[in-house]
């Protein structure tokens, strides 16, 4: 069995290679190749945490996944990562466990290109101010997802604690992102200015008020993964001209922000513009004016991460990185 750490999953693979896995992932899904059962998530109070089990199949390839994820917001206090991670591949033609890697850079790779790939679809081509609200775990590789699919001459940054924006601010730039940076006090800045919008929070109340958010507007939102959070309001659902999903069934059991929505007004779900394998079945950007508003909103479902896994394993085996451990 191969082992991938994170450190070599990181110097190996990066946001392009995520995004070309995950479209052919998407199409595979169109395929119907997919085999995708509903996640099953573990809810840790005690602790502030959670643990959530995602298993998949590509039959397509004949690859299987499981991934195992930890989310204890307060391991910062402890000197320990936020979000934890591991993956397991199986080669679906004789059950043999081929690769166990860490999953917790993969986790965000993929989720920052599922944005880039709604971005591209969804963006006005011509946005260049990307907003940024909430400078946690998630939101780096959110940069960088859009960085690889629109021209951003500016990027403004915006979280509760100004200290940790600062500090993202001083990552980017040692990353080599030399776009004119800023870090702002309050959201509406954020609103008021951007022409896309990355929010990643774990929030249950909405980041900002859906009457900021100006024509023309897209957002990500990636933050919220249960159906007791919510990151944007239902004004936003309802001032959006379309509403993609990353996975229409997760969206439904996970999606706080739409399952509020669906409950506290007249939206529904049959509104939803769209999944997001849907959108790359068209060529071209897909908004019906520049005007409009659009949202893009992503709970993760295994077979994301089970393609940017099989890519990195394909990698790995081409250009020789890992270790080889035999089980027997």
């Amino acid at each position: 069995m191969l082992i991938l750490s994170e450190k070599e999953i990181r110097e190996n693979y990066f946001m392009l290679d995520a995004i070309k896995d995950l479209k052919q992932g998407l199409q595979a899904k169109n395929n119907a190749m997919i085999k995708n059962p509903h996640r099953t998530v573990i809810h840790l109070p005690t602790f502030n945490g959670s643990n959530l089990y995602m298993p998949s199949a590509d039959v397509s390839l004949d690859i299987a996944s499981v991934k195992v994820v930890s989310i204890f917001p307060d391991n910062p206090n402890q000197q320990k990562p936020t979000t934890q991670g591991v993956l397991m591949l199986t080669n679906a033609t004789d059950g043999e466990h081929i690769c166990f890697m860490n999953a917790s850079f993969l986790t965000r790779l993929r989720t920052g290109a599922l944005s880039a790939i709604a971005t591209d679809k969804l963006a006005r081509a011509n946005a260049k101010v990307l907003g940024v609200i909430g400078t946690g775990s998630m939101a780096f590789e959110q940069v960088l997802g859009i960085l690889a699919v629109r021209d951003i001459e500016e990027i403004i940054l915006y979280n509760r604690t100004l200290e940790k924006a600062f500090a993202f601010k001083d990552k980017l730039i040692e990353w080599g992102v030399n776009n004119s940076i800023q870090v702002v006090q309050t959201v509406k800045s954020v609103m008021k200015s951007a022409d896309i919008v990355n929010c990643s929070t774990r929030s249950n109340t909405p980041v900002f008020a859906g009457e900021d958010i100006q024509p023309g507007t897209h957002i990500n939102g990636v933050g919220s993964f249960l159906p007791t959070m919510r990151e944007v309001d239902v004004k936003t659902i309802k001032r959006a001209d379309q509403i993609v999903v990353d996975d229409l069934d997760s969206a439904k059991e996970e999606a706080g922000e739409l399952i509020y929505a669906a409950s506290q007004s007249n939206w529904d779900f049959s509104k939803v513009f769209a999944e997001l394998n849907e959108l790359i079945r068209q060529e071209h950007i897909i908004r019906p004016s520049d005007e409009a508003i659009t949202f893009f909103k992503s709970v993760g479902t295994a077979y994301f991460d089970l393609a940017v896994a099989r890519g990195i394993y394909a990698k790995a085996l081409s250009i020789g990185f890992g270790k080889t451990v035999d089980f027997a």
